[in-house]
């Protein structure tokens, strides 16, 4: 099965249609680091990871990862573990997985840029939630609702395009 994103506003699964938000700039078949676009494609998902202080695990058919004050994701084009989940701080540019808002109390990464990872192509791309719809800087976003029945109807081989 496929979750698609139909445009900036609605992904639909099934027979499930979402109210969503995209990149800022739009969708590109040209991602590049910080250009608040959203890639362009069809992608492999990877596991559900979630806040465990802030929300029971939910159901869900994907591998669930509990967030932890350590865990980041990098995205610094400098750094070998470019676009890779890092357990601790350093020298170069993460984004904080254990965030004080609630949009990665749920989050899911999308395998773009994933497998061989080229450094600018873009990081980060992650499917988390929202309060207010407001454009993200790449990633796609859904109303918590939305997201945990989407949770429910999604497994390890689901896709997700991108048009």
């Amino acid at each position: 099965m496929i979750i698609l994103l139909k445009n900036k506003h609605t992904l639909k699964f099934d027979s499930f249609i979402f109210k969503c938000c995209i990149g800022k700039n739009g969708v590109t078949k040209f991602k590049k680091e910080g250009d608040y676009k959203t890639p362009k494609g069809i992608f492999e998902i990877e596991n559900l990871y979630y806040r465990e202080d802030r929300i029971q695990k939910p159901t869900t058919n994907l591998k669930c990862i509990k967030i932890k004050k350590n865990m980041f994701w990098c995205d610094d084009i400098k750094s070998k573990k470019y676009n890779k989940l890092i357990k601790k701080p350093n020298n170069f540019s993460h984004e904080k997985l254990f965030r004080k808002d609630n949009k990665y109390d749920l989050l899911v990464p999308i395998k773009y840029n994933f497998k061989k990872v080229i450094p600018g192509k873009g990081s980060c791309i992650f499917i988390h939630l929202t309060k207010n719809y407001k454009p993200t800087a790449g990633c796609i976003a859904l109303a918590k609702k939305d997201l945990l029945i989407l949770l429910k109807l999604i497994n390890k081989k689901t896709k997700i395009k991108i048009l």
